[in-house]
């Protein structure tokens, strides 16, 4: 009955001109046409379209049964003899159709799936696209708007982060991104072989431009690179990036000029200008190719080398803070390898404090998670670059851990200094005691969180002690004995006070946790600040038990510090009568 209804419509077709074709005679065409797909009279339906009387509706028409046509071939419960015909008639409606509503049909059904199908429907239809928009007389809009499509469905895809996933490639990425490759090399080989600079080609140089920007951001931000020495040859993501950055190269834009652009407030290609949002997105881009660049070491033999460490760090850290103020695990470590990258190249003590006038300089080591990567970064700072950083995280990190850490390294740069014959400003006298006062105080006095500041409480304590056994009072090197005055008022007897309340605020709450053990209740207690409800006894006394020795241990190094002050006080003053 469908193919009956078919040959009628097009009998009726064959008398008359193109141009008078009828709105409804394409939709009878389509109803009839997916009719004989449905039915199965998939060969009645391809002697159809092949018979050459036929020519001027399938052209007119064939268009509209693509849809129904790549649905069938989609379908995995097709007999593998009506796939077979299913194929011809595709290709032959590729072959014949109107190239323009083809390229507008195939393109919608690319938009059309999700999940796992989107990777089957695109590598079942980026060839027949291919071939669609060469005919094509405008080409850069119809790449322009077949590459924006494609990426689009891409970018819906999971991106595999192990090994194994790489390699299963349950969603079809990864095939994808080898097939986008060869989809798009002969229209940038179109570009090369166009020595004339006209508009459409300037025009198409643009549209491959912005679908290089977005596949840098989009899987290549996010995508994790097998290791080069194991499996790099095979790894899908690598080929991919690299043949990016060859596209990049051979439009006319070399990943050297566009790395060092970043930071322009406006980019402008060519007739390629972008808008904020735009602007902003290729931040991320640009981040990724310095990280695919510097870190996975693709296409680096097209980089200058003359340019120094300190240039390359200098560029690198504003896509490394871009890096770091996502939230993804997987990118932020990226920032913290290109960092680390950067830093490695450079000797130790020879970054000039004028670096930390660059604003990321200051912000990048306050966001990232890795105190190893801090420690590298301090050791590459001159003496009086570290003391600005030092001063800079001291003031802004609220975070116990972190400042426990920066006095730690405070200590040793007094160290380093002291055993030099020809001391360090920076870290003896007037300079170290500006640093102390940021070091050596409560930030709320004895009303302080004892517990929750107890990384850096114990650090200032450790701190002290050694500048208390290390200079003398008569030499005050470190200027600690003109301060310590100041150093008891703000530290050391607000701590006094603080310990004496705390212990007796958590002796109180252990108390009362025996209490509810008793009568086997569930209650709250108050922890380093917050409330933790609903916790069974056994467990809320081993808690404030564990608070309490925190509180004993700092209790016990304050003790040493005031015995040893009054040692060295004492002693000071035997020696000043001796010699009088």
């Amino acid at each position: 009955m469908a193919v009956e209804e078919l040959q009628s419509i097009i009998k009726r077709c064959q008398i008359l001109e193109e141009q008078d074709f009828k709105e409804e005679d394409f939709g009878l065409f389509q109803l009839a046409g997916q009719r004989c797909i449905e039915e199965g009279h998939i060969d009645q339906l391809l002697e159809i379209i092949q018979n050459e009387k036929n020519k001027v509706i399938i052209k007119n028409m064939g268009w509209n049964l693509i849809g129904p046509v790549v649905r069938c071939l989609l379908c995995k419960d097709k007999e593998d003899a009506k796939r077979k015909v299913c194929f011809l008639i595709f290709d032959l409606l590729v072959k014949l159709c109107n190239p323009k509503e083809l390229l507008l049909g195939l393109l919608e059904l690319i938009e059309e799936p999700s999940g796992k199908q989107i990777s089957q429907s695109i590598l079942l239809l980026l060839q027949p696209l291919q071939t669609v928009i060469q005919k094509l007389h405008n080409k850069a809009y119809s790449i322009g708007l077949a590459l924006s499509t494609l990426w689009n469905q891409l970018s819906l895809l999971p991106v595999p982060y192990s090994k194994e996933q790489i390699q299963m490639d349950d969603y079809g990425l990864c095939q994808c991104c080898k097939a986008l490759i060869e989809f798009t090399k002969p229209f940038v080989e179109e570009v090369i072989d166009n020595k004339e600079n006209s508009l459409e080609n300037e025009k198409l140089k643009d549209e491959l431009l912005k679908f290089c920007f977005k596949s840098l951001k989009c899987p290549l931000l996010t995508a994790q690179f097998l290791e080069q020495s194991e499996e790099g040859g095979n790894d899908p993501f690598r080929y991919f990036a690299s043949e990016i950055i060859g596209f990049l190269s051979a439009i006319g834009h070399p990943f050297p000029k566009m790395i060092f652009n970043h930071g322009r407030k406006k980019r402008t290609w060519n007739y390629l200008e972008f808008e904020e949002e735009e602007d902003k997105q290729l931040a991320d881009s640009m981040a990724s190719l310095a990280y695919l660049v510097f870190v996975q070491g693709i296409r680096i033999d097209q980089l200058p080398m003359v340019l120094s460490p300190l240039y390359l760090l200098q560029f690198n850290m504003g896509h490394i803070e871009v890096f770091l103020q996502r939230t993804e695990e997987s990118v932020i470590s990226k920032g913290l390898e290109l960092l680390e990258n950067s830093l490695l190249r450079i000797e130790d003590s020879s970054l000039l404090y004028q670096y930390l006038e660059i604003k990321s300089f200051l912000t990048v080591p306050q966001r990232k998670k890795s105190l190893a990567m801090l420690q590298l970064y301090i050791n590459k700072l001159d003496s009086q670059g570290k003391y600005t950083l030092f001063r800079c995280l001291l003031n802004t990190s609220n975070h116990s851990g972190v400042e426990a850490f920066i006095i730690q390294n405070i200590k040793n740069q007094i160290d380093v200094s002291l055993k030099r014959t020809h001391n360090n400003k920076w870290f003896t006298g007037p300079q170290l005691v500006s640093l102390l006062d940021l070091v050596l105080f409560l930030p709320e006095g004895a009303e302080t969180d004892l517990l929750q500041n107890s990384d850096r409480i114990m650090a200032s304590l450790n701190l002290l002690r050694y500048l208390v056994i290390k200079d003398n009072e008569n030499d005050n090197q470190t200027g600690l004995w003109t301060e310590l005055g100041n150093i008891e008022n703000n530290f050391l007897k607000p701590l006094h006070i603080g310990l004496n309340m705390s212990k007796a605020h958590y002796e109180a709450e252990i108390k009362n946790s025996q209490e509810a053990q008793k009568s086997k209740d569930l209650c709250s207690i108050t922890v380093g600040g917050e409330e933790i409800p609903n916790m069974p006894p056994e467990m809320q006394l081993k808690v404030l038990h564990s608070a309490l020795f925190t509180f004993d241990l700092i209790e016990s190094v304050l003790a040493r510090v005031e015995e040893l002050i009054e040692i060295k006080t004492k002693s000071t003053s035997e020696e000043n009568i001796g010699i009088k």
